[in-house]
């Protein structure tokens, strides 16, 4: 034990690197190392002897712990700022190949959708990225336990907390704070349970909500505005909508237009059928009123997802190229 002291004393004074060090562990308490053997040894002596021994193998294990700990991480600081001197960059130089932006074509496209609806004398709002539950699902004719809550794949916090699943909870905080008419699109970031070619864990959306005295907004408002804006984002084509549901609105549609990339033929993309789903729609439902108070008034809702439309425009088929950073796919644009 003494010679074995001797060593790590030593062995500690000459070690260079986390390789050696790394060794020297394996050596000293690895499962075939010295002191680990030593150990091993204690069950052939005798009662009185064992408890000697084992005090002193215990003293050097603590030691050699001791002496490792502050070895490792002299050689980690070491090792750090040999890597930082290595990658060293001076930002100060003058870099002659920059080039111009543009914006990032998440945010050019989302330009284009809040520009027109601007211009129709829309107002914008926003809300917080966290929401209650009340908010998020419940005003929204969602209650608990309701199954288009699965469709959400929500994150939840603690107390009912949660990161909100679509933009539509600023209209309910728009109709709790503003009065008669209203007429607002809400942008923002939301967040789903959910990543694949065509879904990301956080996305954008645009919700748009339009109320006003019962009588005053008809569905036949609500179809004019949308044919109007898809042929201002995608130029001439043609579009549908197809009853559908959503627990906000009644009745409800989705809305389809001819396909960009086939122009109605028929193709891959829009699986032969010459339709390609960008949003959906409806007439606010009189529950959703009832959740903010509202009577004798009259509504209606859509809302679309940002990278649909950017994919659609800028022909990406994959959604997570937009999130990767990836300055040969960004240049593009």
């Amino acid at each position: 034990m003494e010679k074995l002291d001797n060593e790590i004393q030593r062995s500690f004074d000459t070690i260079k690197t986390m390789e050696q060090l790394e060794t020297f562990r394996i050596h000293i308490i690895g499962k075939k190392g010295k002191l680990t053997t030593y150990f091993s040894a204690l069950r052939d002596l005798d009662e009185v002897s064992k408890k000697s021994v084992a005090q002193k193998l215990n003293a050097l294990k603590s030691t050699f712990e001791t002496l490792y700990e502050e070895k490792k991480q002299i050689l980690t600081t070491l090792e750090l700022n040999a890597k930082l001197e290595q990658e060293y960059i001076d930002v100060s130089l003058f870099n002659t190949l920059h080039s111009r932006s543009f914006g990032h074509p998440i945010t050019q496209v989302l330009d284009r959708i809040i520009d027109y609806f601007v211009n129709m004398s829309f107002s914008i709002q926003s809300g917080p990225l966290v929401e209650d539950d009340f908010h998020n699902f419940e005003a929204l004719n969602l209650p608990k336990f309701h199954p288009a809550r699965d469709m959400q794949d929500t994150f939840y916090f603690k107390d009912s907390f949660l990161l909100r699943t679509h933009t539509s909870p600023v209209q309910i905080r728009t109709m709790e704070s503003h009065s008669l008419p209203i007429r607002v699109i809400a942008p923002g970031s939301v967040f789903r349970r959910d990543y694949d070619l065509t879904h990301s864990p956080m996305f954008h959306q645009v919700e748009g909500l339009v109320v006003d005295e019962a009588g005053k907004i008809s569905f036949a408002n609500l179809k004019f505005i949308l044919e109007d804006f898809l042929r201002y984002i995608f130029g001439d084509v043609r579009v549908r909508f197809r009853a559908s549901f959503f627990p906000f609105t009644e009745p409800s549609a989705e809305v389809d237009i001819s396909c960009v990339f086939c122009d109605g033929a028929g193709c891959r993309v829009c699986s032969h059928t010459g339709w390609l789903e960008v949003l959906g729609c409806g007439v606010v439902h009189s529950n959703v009123f009832k959740a903010v108070g509202y009577e004798n008034v009259s509504g209606y809702a859509f809302g679309l997802g940002v990278e649909r439309f950017a994919m659609l425009l800028h022909r990406v088929n994959d959604l997570r190229s937009f999130f990767e950073t990836d300055l040969r796919v960004l240049e593009q644009f």
